[in-house]
This record gives structure tokens, sequence and C-alpha cells, in this order.
């Protein structure tokens, strides 16, 4: 009888399609060999246990990532990058010799004049190391010893959703895995009751026009789908469709997804779809997840002592300083990938105003982070980042008036920071130009901060890849390279 059934469902479509995967895999065994014929037909788990054990012969120094990702682009005149020479030649033109020919956006390239404008906030040496941090920043000016500050950041794009999808997977273009979602691949869950990838999104204070994240930011392109990110909300369902329907009781649904197990694996059995059994997998873990998201999000445990470290808006759920203390919450619990988002940093205008509102939204919590993980003993092997997609530029967008002026996009220097997963604590790294226009020494391409990243967790970036239309694809493409100068 089961002959028979198969036999039925065995159309004009499904059986081109069986033979053609059964030609391609003998076609791919006799030019790669076996070995490698196996490996390329490996999917879920079995894929994951491969690569966790495949050209990862770096000892890992840290065991899971928090990226804080600034969307808009901070500006590093005014927090990390001081230019004296500024205040020298304020309102005056930035010199062809500079600026080299750039190309500019279309905000500016109407300018008929490009004014330099130097920072209104004063900077101060901090800590042992004498870093020069801004007074926007003071919280993060108290961890300064704790950071490695990359001031030599490069980017090839300018403007901001092709700059982003760079920053997170590799590629101006949409459509490849996130960063998130190579890690989870590449290494697998270390919390069976939680995604291995994690997202939150917060927004700055007052602003409503900022520019759209997408969910392709975080998705799993062309990987399997159980490894993209999965976002926590700020709502009364952290996780949407979570919960139990009215009237399903959790015996009920236990009932429904052994059944649906049944049929997916009927279902594979005839189509060869490793996403059927992927489906399996994510319905498994939405089903323990309705036991550990709640408990992830409680925060009334928190010590009073705690939450004061992290400001008053860890109170507001959805808030950066709440998602801050999440992040932590989650590298308690394993999570290899958590990924924060706060928008807002886009200042072509009234840029000391709305600097100033962002600093005090973020920069409490983000030190609070790095000390909160440092004295639970998580900051050695938790690589926090902190960073935008590029710089602003030193000449104004717009006019200059005694309290206000505005930068455009500048990709060609900013700056990152990093503490803790087994980098160097107290270090600058970097130089830029005295107009913070350009590099002047250690360049770092947002490929090599990729790759820096992947050694950190033991993977070496040039061998996770994933076959996809023919093509061996990797997270930096075929560029990237250690910075080893940035490695305690």
């Amino acid at each position: 009888m089961e002959t028979i059934k198969r036999v039925q469902q065995c159309n004009r479509r499904h059986f081109l399609g069986g033979a053609g995967l059964g030609l391609g895999a003998l076609a791919l065994q006799s030019l790669a060999g076996s070995k490698r014929a196996l490996a390329a037909n490996l999917t879920g788990a079995n894929a994951v246990s491969s690569l966790a054990t495949h050209g990862t012969s770096i000892t890992p120094r840290a065991k899971r990532i928090i990226y804080l990702f600034q969307s808009g682009a901070p500006s590093q005149i005014e927090m990390f990058d001081h230019k004296p020479m500024l205040q020298r030649l304020a309102g005056q033109e930035l010199p062809a010799s500079v600026r080299m020919g750039q190309r500019l956006t279309t905000m500016t390239s109407g300018q008929s004049s490009f004014p330099l404008v130097p920072s209104k906030f004063a900077f101060s040496r901090c800590g042992s190391s004498g870093a020069e941090v801004s007074e926007l920043i003071p919280h993060t000016g108290g961890i300064v010893d704790d950071l490695c500050i990359v001031k030599s950041m490069v980017t090839e794009a300018i403007n901001h959703d092709p700059a982003i999808t760079f920053c997170q997977t590799g590629s101006q273009l949409a459509g490849r895995p996130s960063i998130g979602a190579w890690v989870a691949y590449g290494l697998g869950a270390l919390n069976r009751d939680l995604p291995s990838f994690v997202v939150m999104l917060s927004r700055a204070q007052g602003r409503a026009n900022d520019q759209p994240l997408y969910d392709r930011l975080w998705g799993s392109g062309f990987l399997p789908t159980s490894h993209q990110g999965v976002k926590l909300r700020s709502g009364a369902d952290p996780v949407l469709y979570l919960a139990n329907p009215a009237g399903c009781s959790p015996t009920l649904r236990r009932d429904m997804l052994d059944r649906l197990a049944t049929l997916n694996k009927e279902a594979h059995s005839v189509s060869g779809d490793p996403e059927t059994l992927t489906r399996t997998e994510q319905y498994e873990l939405a089903f323990r997840m309705q036991t550990s998201v709640p408990e992830l999000t409680d925060i009334s445990n928190e010590p009073a002592h705690i939450l004061e470290m992290y400001g008053p808006s860890v109170h507001q759920p959805g808030s950066y300083a709440r998602n801050c203390l999440l992040a932590r919450r989650l590298a308690e619990r394993d999570v290899r990938f958590v990924q924060l988002y706060h928008m807002g940093w886009d200042q072509h205008n009234a840029l000391p105003t709305n600097l100033a509102q962002q600093c005090k939204d973020t920069d409490q919590a983000s030190a609070a982070l790095v000390k909160d993980l440092k004295q639970r003993g998580l900051l050695e092997d938790t690589l926090v980042v902190w960073g935008g997609e590029f710089g602003r530029t030193a000449y104004s967008q717009g006019p200059i008036t005694a309290d206000s002026y505005g930068r455009d996009h500048h990709p060609r220097c900013f700056t990152v920071w990093m503490a803790g997963g087994g980098v160097k604590p107290g270090l600058f790294y970097g130089e830029t130009d005295d107009f913070s226009y350009n590099i002047v020494d250690k360049p770092v391409e947002v490929f090599d901060l990729n790759a820096t990243m992947l050694h950190l967790l033991g993977i070496n970036h040039e061998r996770l890849t994933y076959q996809f239309q023919g093509r061996d694809f990797r997270l930096t493409d075929v560029h990237g390279k250690v910075v080893h100068d940035l490695l305690a």
C-alpha cells in the first residue's frame, strides 16, 4: 500500500525533480569525489555539526557575540576622533587635496561651499590608556580601559541601506545571509530552548522618521531558514505566534506537533526538500520557547542596583537600555549571537541637539552592559561590538550657526569599539588625518572586521562556506583578513 501511495504521488514534476537530484549527486561525486559530495548534501543539524568540526582548528576566544549596531552612522568627530585642527580652520573650505575628488551624496553634491566645522563638544583623556573621549559619552569614557577602539574603519558604501546591508551580510545587495545567521549555521546552538540568533530594535526618542530596518538584515539568505534571527519585540508577545491560541492546551499543541512532524517527514521522503525538516525544527524550538522566553523577558528578579546601572529607561520595554539588559540575560543563557539595532544617528542637521539625545539614550546602557558582563565573568568569552555603517563629514551640510550644524555621510573613515572576547583592552587602533576625512594608518575594512569577529569565535572565515547556485559563498566573499593587532 505504501508503494502504491508513492507511485500515485509521483507525477511528472516529482519525477523530473527527483531525477535531477539523483543525476546531480552522481555528477558531483564524479567531479569532486565522494567525500565532498557527502559534505555538500549535509543539511540541518548534520551540516551544523560538520561545520562545527571542520576548519575550526583556531582556538576560540569567545563563545558568543553581542553586536550593538548604531543605525544611521554616529559622528566619529563628535565622539571618538578628536581633531583640534578643525577648531583653527573653522569656516574655511575643505581643501581639494583632502577631498581628492571623493563622490558625495545627493544631499551635499549641490553645495557650492564645503565649510569645515569643528565639534561643539569637549574631549578629555580617560582611563590609564589616556584615550580621548567626548563629553557626550562619559559612561563610555569610564570603561575606556576595557575597550579596543578602532578609529580607522572604512567602507565601500555611501548610503544607508547598502552600507548597513554590507556591514551585516558582506554585500551591498540584499539577499545574502547575515553575520548572525552565518555564526548560527557554523557553530550551532548552545541552548536548545532559545534561538542561536536573537535581534532587538530600539528607536531614538523624539524621532519617528528614521531609515527603516528590514527583516532581511537578520535573515538567513540562502542558508537554512532555521538560522535566521528571531526578533524579540517589546509588546505583550515578545515573539509573534509563540503562544497557543485560545482553547489549545499544551497537551493538544504537543500532539499537533507530533502529527505535523510525521507529515513533514513523509513529505521530505517524497520531495527531498531540506526546508521541510527545518520547519519541524522550528516548530519544536517554538514549543520550547513558550517556557524559556517569558522567563528571559521577566526582569522582576534583577537587583535594584543593576537596573540603576543601566539607567532609568531600563524600565521602558523596547528601550535601548532594556534591550542591553536583555542582551546580558541572553548571554547568560548562551545565545550565540545577539544583535541590537538602535536607530536615529543620521544627523544631517541640528546635529548638536540630536546627537546629544542619542548619546543620552545609549551611552549609559552600553557601558553598563560591558560592566555587567565583566562583573559576572562573562566578558572574557563574550565579544561586544559597537558601531554604525559609516562616519560623518568634516564639512557642514547646510548652514552653520552658533549652536547648530549638520554632517553628511562619510564612508572613508569611522569608529567602532569592541570589548571582551579576546580583543586587546585599552587599545586605540588606526589613525585618520587632521580632518577625520582620510585614513593615514592601519585601515580596517568591513570584511576585516567580520573576519576578525569570526576568528574570535574560532572560525576560519575562508572555510565557513555554503554552496548556492553552483558557487561557494562566504560572509567575507573573496576578501577580508584577520586584524591580529586587535587580539589580546
